[in-house]
């Protein structure tokens, strides 16, 4: 990660259950993405690293990626979203 840093990206995809680990090396400069974000009570289905959106944000994330749960959801509109927000206190929907 520092390499990546240095060598000038902007940021990094990370597991949500990785994140505080790389924010901690990284600092608040990197922009960190991290998948496998699920509501609270959704399956996991085939991922093995998932977080609810709460957990991943106060872990430091900055943005999330939720993917799955919304494009396989068995209703016709999407899943409800929660209010969960940015750290730096705009919406990441």
């Amino acid at each position: 990660m520092r390499k990546a840093l240095e060598a000038g990206v902007d940021g990094i995809v990370c597991s949500p259950l990785e994140v505080a680990a790389v924010r901690a090396i990284t600092g608040p400069q990197a922009v960190l993405v991290t998948p496998g974000v699920r509501s609270a009570g959704a399956a996991q289905g085939d991922q093995k690293r998932v977080a609810t959106p709460a957990e991943a944000l106060s872990s430091g994330a900055d943005y999330l990626v939720i993917g799955r749960q919304i494009t396989r959801a068995a209703r016709s509109g999407r899943p409800r979203r929660e209010g969960y927000s940015r750290r730096s206190s705009a919406s990441p929907f």
